[in-house]
C-alpha cells in the first residue's frame, strides 16, 4: 500500500546493484515510486529507469544546485521529454538552495519560476526542493503557480505555520525519513498537526535514512518507517496512513 513520493534509484550509489534493489523495494510492500530528476542527465536516466519498471514513474527538471548553466534549449529538451513519455508525471525536483548556493541566487529564481511556467503549461505538476529558502520559496510560488497545477513541498524542513500557508495554497507537504530523528521536533509537528489528506510520504533515497538505519543507504522500502512515525503521532492506524497517503499522490501525479 505503500507509495514513495520522492527517491533517487537513478544515483550512483545505487549503479553496484540496482537490479536488486529494486527487485527487494517491490517485494517490501511498496506499490509506486517517483523518480526524480535533479539535472539534464538524471532526468533522462529517470525516463529509462521507470520505462524499465513498471512500477516506478518519473519527474524532470533541474535542481538548484545545477541551474546556473541552464538555457533556454534544456527548457525545450524538458518540454519534449514529459510530452513524449507517459511516465514523466511532474516537473522536478526545482526550487532553491539557499544552503549550498551553489548557483547564483538570481539564476536560481529565474530557472526555478522558467520550470514552474512549463509545468504550468503541460499542465504538470511540479515538485519544490527548499533549503534556508523558505520566504523566496513561498512568495514565488505564490505568484507563479497556476491556480490548477499541483505543488508538492519535498522532503519538507520549515515551520508547521508556513506549512498550513502552502496547504492553503493548494500545496501537498512530504514527510521524509527525518520525521524520525530524535531532535526533530519541527518535521513531527508538521506530521502531526498538517491534515493527512495533505500529504506525502517520501525517503529522498538514498539519502537520510530513517531510524533505525540512519547515515545507512536509504531505499524506497524503507518508507515503512515514515508511515509508522506519522501514524503514532496522529494517533491512527498505519494502514490508514498507507492508504491516504498513497491515494493523495496518485491523484497528484495522475496515476490510475
Amino acid at each position: 500500500m505503500l507509495f514513495d513520493s520522492h527517491a533517487h534509484l537513478n544515483d550512483d550509489r545505487f549503479d553496484e546493484d540496482r537490479e536488486e534493489a529494486i527487485e527487494y523495494i517491490r517485494k517490501s510492500g511498496v506499490d509506486l515510486v517517483v523518480n526524480p530528476g535533479a539535472d539534464m542527465e538524471t532526468s533522462k536516466s529517470a525516463i529509462e529507469l521507470a520505462n524499465k519498471y513498471d512500477f516506478i514513474y518519473s519527474a524532470v527538471g533541474v535542481h538548484p544546485h545545477d541551474v546556473s548553466g541552464m538555457t533556454e534549449s534544456d527548457i525545450e529538451t524538458l518540454r519534449k521529454w514529459a510530452k513524449e513519455n507517459e511516465k514523466v508525471v511532474a516537473i522536478g525536483e526545482i526550487g532553491l538552495d539557499y544552503y549550498y548556493d551553489l548557483s547564483p541566487r538570481e539564476d536560481q529564481k529565474k530557472w526555478f519560476i522558467r520550470q514552474i511556467e512549463l509545468a504550468n503549461e503541460l499542465g504538470l505538476p511540479f515538485i519544490v526542493h527548499d533549503r534556508d529558502a523558505h520566504g523566496d520559496t513561498f512568495e514565488i510560488i505564490k505568484k507563479y503557480k497556476a491556480k490548477d497545477t499541483g505543488c508538492v513541498l519535498h522532503c519538507y524542513s520549515g515551520a508547521l505555520e508556513l506549512a498550513q500557508e502552502y496547504v492553503k495554497l493548494g500545496c501537498y507537504i512530504s514527510i521524509p525519513g527525518t520525521v524520525t530523528f530524535k531532535n526533530n521536533k519541527k518535521t513531527v509537528e508538521v506530521a502531526k498537526e498538517i491534515p493527512l489528506e495533505w500529504l506525502f510520504i517520501e525517503t529522498d533515497s538514498p539519502y537520510m535514512a530513517p531510524v533505525p538505519f540512519r547515515g545507512k543507504r536509504n531505499d524506497p522500502s524503507m518508507v515503512k518507517y515514515v508511515a509508522e512515525k506519522i501514524a503514532l503521532e496522529k494517533g491512527i492506524s498505519y494502514e490508514e496512513v498507507c492508504r491516504v497517503t498513497k491515494d493523495n499522490a496518485m491523484k497528484f501525479f495522475k496515476i490510475k
